[in-house]
């Protein structure tokens, strides 16, 4: 049986492996203060371990290539700017040694998901920079005033796992143990019994 031919859009589709999120703007979109006459986006920078097989993502980004320009790559732009980069451009940033890295935008906001496949919100708290997650992508070639390359359009989102939060900021339950509420057995405050003078 001959597999049917896939769509041009399909062809540009592709779901990424995990990657470790990064300025994750994806519960309401983000609005760029050096280019204001753009329209705010959702947008999520993804940093991949270089040891990760990219080559679905790399295959989308060639096939929109190929849509946009055509077959014959010596007729392409010879500036033609690729998707992807190596994280050693932004050492400062944490997170982002040791990695190839691309970001994926949208007008549209993704559905968040968890493992189980239930809806993550913003109120949750459970998505951020630092969080383990893959992605649904379509590639598309772009040629706007000179800037010419192939980026990323977003899908949607699910976390996969946990990872330290690029914040710095500790989890609360990394930080406490669990207590037993022993309020029952604690005799109420008075001024009687306050040694430090400190009563209100």
């Amino acid at each position: 049986m001959t597999e049917k031919p896939k769509s041009k859009s399909e062809a540009r589709y592709c779901k990424t492996p995990e990657f470790r999120a990064s300025f994750p703007h994806v519960f309401k979109p983000f609005r760029n203060a050096e280019k204001p006459e753009e329209d705010p986006k959702f947008m999520i920078s993804m940093l991949f371990d270089k040891r990760t097989d990219l080559k679905p993502l790399k295959v989308a980004a060639m096939n929109a290539a190929v849509e946009k320009w055509g077959v014959d790559k010596t007729k392409w732009p010879k500036k033609l700017r690729w998707p992807f980069r190596d994280g050693a451009e932004k050492a400062d940033r944490n997170g982002y040694e040791n990695t190839i890295f691309t970001t994926a935008t949208s007008k549209t906001r993704p559905t968040v998901i968890d493992q189980r496949k239930q809806v993550i919100t913003e109120e949750d708290g459970i998505f951020y920079a630092g969080c383990y997650a893959r992605a649904s992508l379509t590639a598309f070639a772009y040629d706007v005033k000179g800037n010419i390359g192939v980026s990323f359009a977003l899908g949607n989102i699910q976390k996969v796992r946990d990872g330290q939060p690029f914040s710095g900021r500790k989890k609360a339950e990394d930080e406490f143990d669990e207590v037993e509420d022993n309020s029952e057995n604690e005799s109420s405050y008075s001024e009687d019994n306050d040694q430090f003078g400190m009563g209100v």
